[in-house]
């Protein structure tokens, strides 16, 4: 019996799209639909990284000779993770199996339009072109894909975020909390955000950002000290599971002020447990938050106007809280596994890989 082999970073790794695959994990989806997650990448060093790579295409040529693929499902990015995994759909195209493209990673426009000469740009469009589907996470990644690409089936399926039961109450949540959770460095404004912190230390007294993540961590604890705010901010390395859930259940305010985004599962997750969100309109993220309803959008680089909106939020525990609570009611119309996985699944079936 043929199996969809989905190919992606390994489930245990930092980012994104472990944390999407996970989910769909979760709802059952890899008993459902037969599914075989092979991965292509790990934490660790280029030793490690070059031996699962190896692994993973020697384990897909073993699958392939033994007829075992019916659909191909590759989980992309910029750089190296589409060098990486563009080998599968070149092996997928030449025996004639469906391959679905999922694009990840908010720079891709810019690693196709600023880092990649002619001769890559043109293989770039040949998987493209020649992919059953690309899928992407928001409508403006569609417009995007269709502009460089011929293909006709590009398709919008949103990140999905597990919904919990409930939410904390907002009397729990700790005053002055602010958490911030990804890769610690410019590109997810984490220096901007400081900058904001350093602004806002004298007015809020009680303000506390949490830092969650992994990068460096170093240069982060060095600017926290230059800029005098050492007793206003937290570094807390990577975190999740249950720690991630009480950092969720405890803030009062979710911050993401990145230059490059999909469609980040942290503001999906944040959202989901109640908690208004400040972001930057980049990306997806526009399709998640509506400025003034479910939080608030800036310019990725506003430094006063991310200042003026936690400061906002902190002060105006009604406002946040009727944020949170429509932040919650999107994540459940749109977001929420409920409302995902049927999209998926119809695409598999699509496919000629029906539920087993």
């Amino acid at each position: 019996m043929k199996k969809i082999l989905m190919v992606g970073t390994s489930l245990n790794t930092m980012g994104g799209i472990a944390a999407v695959a996970r989910v769909y994990e979760s709802t059952g989806l890899f008993e459902r639909y037969r599914v075989h997650y092979l991965a292509t990448h790990c934490d660790g060093g280029p030793a490690a990284k070059l031996r699962i790579m190896l692994c993973a295409y020697a384990r897909f040529l073993g699958m392939l000779l033994t007829g075992q693929v019916g659909l191909i499902h590759v989980h992309v990015a910029s750089h190296a993770s589409f060098w990486r995994k563009s080998g599968f759909f070149l092996l997928a195209f030449l025996c004639r199996i469906p391959s679905i493209l999922h694009l990840h990673g908010g720079g891709f426009a810019v690693f196709y339009g600023q880092q990649c000469g002619p001769l890559r740009q043109a293989y770039i469009r040949y998987i493209f072109n020649h992919v059953s589907r690309v899928l992407v996470l928001s409508s403006g990644w569609q417009a995007w894909v269709s502009s460089i690409s011929r293909n006709p089936h590009v398709e919008t399926i949103f990140n999905p975020v597990a919904l919990p039961a409930g939410v904390a109450a907002w009397a729990s949540r700790a005053a002055g909390s602010v958490l911030f959770l990804g890769k610690l460095g410019k590109a997810k404004g984490v220096d901007d955000l400081l900058l904001a912190c350093a602004g806002l230390a004298q007015r809020c007294p009680s303000l506390r950002l949490a830092l969650g993540g992994d990068g460096d961590r170093a240069a982060v604890q060095q600017q926290v000290e230059a800029l005098g705010v050492a007793r206003h901010v937290d570094l807390l390395g990577w975190v999740q599971g249950e720690q991630k859930t009480r950092l969720l259940d405890s803030c009062r305010i979710y911050v993401l002020p990145s230059y490059f985004e999909g469609l980040p599962m942290s503001i999906l997750e944040a959202m989901a447990c109640g908690v208004p969100v400040i972001a930057t309109s980049v990306g997806g993220i526009p399709e998640a938050i509506e400025d003034g309803v479910e939080g608030y959008l800036l310019a990725p680089g506003d430094v006063a106007g991310l200042a003026q909106r936690i400061e906002q939020l902190l002060s105006d525990d009604a406002l946040a809280q009727r944020m949170g609570a429509a932040a919650r009611r999107k994540v459940e119309r749109q977001f929420a596994t409920t409302a995902v996985m049927p999209l998926l699944e119809k695409m598999y079936a699509d496919l000629g890989m029906p539920a087993v």
